[in-house]
């Protein structure tokens, strides 16, 4: 399985950030549902103000949905043969994942590879991502990396996000978290352009990115996966 579809992976990224112990979430457009409230002017005409967007899954798949239901979301989604949906496990976490590739996922993207994730003791949908490489793509180039994150966080950062909880453009040893979010129920996503570092003429680092990852978690605090309880060796 070509995406990182652990926990584990998320979280190195966010102690590298000093932000381990911080909840962060957020959404990309046909990943959220969101919220509104009604509220008078002084004209006395009524209004619309949008909250805080929720992040509840991946387009008609919803956190909290078996397999077979997020089996039919997929077709339904992306208009694809049931074949075409790779089945595995996630050996550490004990973990099931559902795995399809998506032409265009961003409209001149590439090819994505999305998988999804259902927890160890509950079995249902905890976590959806998506990557972009020279593995889910043979075509994909560096500029195209480079355009799909952007473009993923310009939508990012016009949406109604938490203001606190937002973290733009952090170097890590690896890359750029390109963008981190919140919503109200703490679930997560994470936007990491990965790759390489070089040092140009002029001494700056310049990165080579070798893929983006996109994570949306429905609660990376307490993750439903397996672990070995305190104590066992």
């Amino acid at each position: 399985m070509l995406l990182r579809s652990n926990y584990t992976a998320a979280k190195k990224f966010l102690i590298a950030l000093g932000l381990a112990s911080l909840t962060f979430a957020g959404t990309v457009a046909p990943v959220f549902s969101q919220t509104a409230t009604a509220i008078v002017t002084n004209d006395g005409t009524a209004a619309s103000v949008a909250q805080t967007i929720v992040t509840d899954g991946f387009r008609s798949a919803k956190f909290g949905m078996d397999a077979e239901a997020v089996r039919a979301a997929i077709l339904t989604d992306f208009g694809i043969e049931d074949g075409e949906i790779q089945a595995g496990e996630n050996a550490v976490e004990r973990t099931q994942v559902l795995t399809v590739a998506v032409p265009n996922l961003i409209l001149d993207g590439g090819t994505a590879q999305v998988s999804y994730v259902f927890g160890y003791s509950t079995q249902n949908l905890i976590q959806v991502g998506a990557t972009w490489s020279a593995k889910t793509d043979p075509a994909m180039t560096t500029k195209i990396l480079y355009d799909n994150g952007d473009v993923l966080r310009s939508y990012f950062m016009a949406d109604a996000y938490a203001p606190d909880s937002v973290r733009v453009n952090v170097a890590l040893p690896n890359g750029i978290l390109m963008f981190r979010g919140a919503d109200a129920e703490d679930r997560a996503t994470l936007l990491l352009l990965q790759g390489t570092f070089s040092i140009a003429e002029d001494g700056s680092n310049i990165l080579t990115p070798a893929s983006l990852d996109l994570l949306y978690s429905s609660d990376p605090n307490e993750p439903d996966i397996f672990s070995l309880p305190d104590g066992a060796f």
